[in-house]
């Protein structure tokens, strides 16, 4: 397994070459989202007190991981997905805090929805998913999946092109013939 503190373009390529099919990429903007979502929900419900502020361990997790996101060479990128994962656990909170039934419904079955697009999305790909070969996958998914929505929003062109040069354009795989 390699370092999880390399720089950004290097874990955005590595994980690229496990996303070029446009469909697979398209199931990672839905499935991705909807699992960081999911792990704000079964995470944010066990609070505790630190100091007089109520804090849960999807918070305590978090704050190390954002920093991560910082200080991997992109940290406009960082930022965003920084953004977007605070975003996501503040929408899940009040699930979080529903009864016990709606709190682990919601978060599993939408865990396991966001995995099963996920895994659509690499049957289109023809290739497993990066997280079978580098744990640090399940790190940079978010981050790719942020990077996908600015490009698509006219942000993050250089880093795109950048991983292009690495790694190749997106394409639609020919599911009747996988050597194209």
């Amino acid at each position: 397994m390699s370092s999880p503190f390399r720089p950004a373009i290097d874990l955005l390529a590595q994980y690229a070459r496990y996303h070029r099919d446009e469909r697979n990429i398209a199931t990672h903007v839905v499935g991705v989202p909807l699992i960081v979502f999911s792990i704000g929900v079964l995470l944010g419900r066990p609070g505790f007190q630190i100091a007089g502020y109520a804090l849960s361990p999807a918070w305590l997790l978090f704050a190390p991981v954002a920093l991560w996101y910082l200080t991997r060479g992109e940290f406009v990128l960082g930022l965003a997905v920084s953004a977007a994962i605070a975003a996501l656990l503040m929408l899940a909170q009040p699930l979080a805090e529903a009864g016990t039934l709606a709190w682990l419904g919601l978060g599993a079955g939408g865990f396991f929805v966001g995995w099963t697009i996920q895994f659509l999305g690499h049957y289109y790909e023809g290739r497993k998913p990066a997280f079978a070969d580098d744990l640090i996958g399940l790190l940079v998914g978010p981050m790719f999946v942020v990077m996908e929505l600015l490009a698509m929003a006219g942000g993050c062109k250089g880093l795109v092109a950048r991983i292009e040069s690495l790694v190749g354009p997106t394409i639609v795989r020919d599911l009747a013939h996988p050597a194209t």
